[in-house]
């Protein structure tokens, strides 16, 4: 719960700084005329929309389980994710490319980029809060790896979505500040209608990397390998196990995986003792991984043969 209430935070902060940004950045695209200012506010807008749906999301998905949702509604926020990463590459991406190229089409000059200045300066300043807060609450998860290792085995959408739209953000107000400047500058207001172009581009690259996180995890995504190799190595070590196949997972959210082992028993242990094993089997697996929090073990030492955790039930054996 306090991981949640900390993923929150960094939610309403940047959701809090991406609604004052937008309304100063149409303001300042209205007075000056500037496309990556209007491509700017459009995309601060997208992220204020894509905060609250990943809020959304992060509240569907606490809701518990019930016989319609037996595994609960972990899952949503994934979905919900997906949405965000959609708009992202359909509105945001794709508005800043259309305006980008209006205005190299029909280039209206900057009259006066004051404006401009300073609302990308402020804006400069929420987004860099709003960023601190949601990579404070993505280095929580970091331990000693590198910052794309832990990106890439990310799997809480409401801490790398949010974390790569601040960046996004961050380096978009640096390409609009620059499209402005040299535009101004050297009196040449394509630089400004390629700034837009150049958000758009960052801006569908984001959103291509989202989709593929999310999809990944929609369609039924397992722990890493070396979490598999501990796993079976944690079975291996546990008294009266004779025997393991793979174990098989899939997260179903962030904090909550469903585990499935197939494990023979020693012969000689009785229906009672099966029993003792499994339960401190489990015990120590959720004493070191407490994400699992369904884990099915198929005991087949009972019956003498193997099967396959996922087959239709049989009879003739004994599940756990």
């Amino acid at each position: 719960m306090a991981s949640q209430s900390s993923s929150k935070i960094a939610i309403y902060g940047a959701i809090g700084a991406n609604v004052a940004i937008a309304i100063s950045k149409f303001v300042a695209a209205f007075f000056t005329g500037s496309s990556a200012m209007l491509s700017e506010g459009i995309h601060s807008l997208v992220d204020s929309g894509n905060g609250l749906l990943i809020l959304f999301g992060v509240h569907q998905a606490q809701k518990p389980a019930n016989p319609r949702h037996p595994f609960g509604r972990s899952k949503e926020l994934y979905f919900w994710s997906l949405i965000v990463a959609i708009l992202v590459f359909s509105v945001g991406g794709g508005m800043s490319f259309y305006e980008g190229i209006e205005h190299i089409k029909h280039p209206a000059p900057i009259t006066d980029p004051t404006w401009n200045y300073w609302v990308l300066g402020l804006s400069l300043v929420f987004e860099g809060i709003s960023c601190f807060l949601a990579f404070r609450e993505f280095n929580k998860s970091r331990g000693e790896a590198g910052f794309w290792a832990t990106l890439g085995r990310s799997k809480d959408p409401s801490v790398f979505a949010i974390l790569m739209e601040d960046l996004a953000a961050l380096l978009g107000l640096t390409i609009a500040l620059a499209g402005v400047y040299f535009g101004h500058q050297f009196a040449n207001s394509y630089l400004d209608g390629a700034a837009s172009i150049c958000i758009g581009v960052l801006l569908v690259s984001v959103a291509v990397f989202l989709i593929y996180k999310t999809k990944g995890l929609l369609v039924g995504e397992g722990v890493a390998e070396e979490t598999l190799d501990a796993l079976e190595a944690l079975a291996r070590q546990q008294p009266g196990v004779e025997q393991i196949r793979r174990p098989l997972t899939m997260y179903l959210g962030p904090q909550d995986v469903v585990l499935a082992l197939d494990v023979d028993f020693h012969d000689h242990l009785s229906a009672v003792e099966v029993e003792k094993t499994v339960d401190e089997l489990q015990d120590r697996i959720r004493a070191k991984y407490p994400e699992f929090k369904r884990i099915f073990i198929e005991a087949t030492g009972l019956a003498g043969k193997q099967r396959n955790p996922l087959a239709p039930p049989d009879p003739t054996s004994t599940p756990i």
